[in-house]
């Protein structure tokens, strides 16, 4: 489960690693860059899934997001990361892709903020979730057209890594997911 305590990995620019840091101490403030990763989970039908983040979340509480978003553990790869908290989060296992990797840094009014170079996945599965309601409010499906709707008539529900990770998805990747 999430740890507000647990250390992440924090990276420079180029994503070498640099140290870590307590989870909480890397969103206060302005935050501090570090090592974070998103899943894109596509269903049969080309629908992806969203998460609505859980009412307890730090940062964007029940904003909706991509499929899995968090970050990997000191000596732990990032696609064993993500492929764990796909699990612990929704109960999906699944086979996922590297995309691209990037960072950005969005502040979360006085709250602390996000600042992440981060590594983002995409995969397929077609089953059923386990939903962890610690973690997770809610979760939809919506189509790639649908959710580019949604975002332009309520970009204010969404969090700002989803927007920015979509519009790169759909200009560069969509075709070869779905």
């Amino acid at each position: 489960m999430s740890n507000p305590e647990e250390s992440l990995i924090l990276v420079d620019e180029q994503d070498n690693e640099i140290g870590s840091c307590a989870k909480v101490d890397c969103h206060i403030g302005d935050g501090k860059l570090h090592r974070a990763f998103s899943v894109f989970l596509f269903n049969p039908e080309g629908k992806l899934l969203l998460q609505q983040r859980s009412e307890s979340k730090m940062l964007w509480p029940l904003y909706w997001a991509n499929s899995c978003c968090s970050h990997p553990r000191l000596g732990e790869e990032t696609e064993d990361a993500a492929r764990r908290r796909m699990h612990e989060e929704l109960g999906v296992d699944c086979e996922i892709r590297f995309l691209y990797k990037f960072v950005y840094h969005a502040n979360y009014g006085t709250t602390g903020s996000e600042h992440e170079h981060c590594w983002v996945f995409a995969g397929h599965f077609d089953g059923q979730l386990d939903i962890n309601q610690n973690e997770i409010a809610d979760v939809k499906f919506l189509s790639p057209d649908e959710l580019t709707q949604a975002i332009e008539a309520n970009s204010e529900h969404y969090s700002p890594w989803l927007k920015l990770e979509w519009e790169r998805i759909r200009q560069d990747f969509l075709d070869g997911l779905i």
